[in-house]
């Protein structure tokens, strides 16, 4: 039990302090497209405007997914080991 615990908190820890380290809202923003170096003299490699792509969209769901997993996996041991005292 203590190890499931720790196990736990541990990993709710991570996944809180990850926070701690994003940018702020003056972080300055992304930096400016590479330099032209062809006709036109727009934005380079074929970038038009801003194209940003969502980083770990995913991943709350992910980690919450697998805490749900684990605690069905600790539940079931439970039910078996107490089963198996009866």
């Amino acid at each position: 039990m203590k190890k499931i615990l720790f196990m736990l908190i541990f990993m709710m820890t991570l996944l809180i302090s990850g926070n701690g380290f994003a940018q702020g809202p003056g972080g300055g923003g992304p930096p400016p497209p590479p330099g032209g170096g062809g006709s036109g003299g727009g934005p380079g490699h074929g970038q038009s405007g801003n194209q940003g792509a969502p980083i770990g969209g995913g991943l709350e769901l992910l980690v919450a997914l697998g805490l749900a997993y684990a605690g069905k996996k600790v539940y079931h041991l439970r039910k078996e080991k107490e089963e198996d005292k009866e």
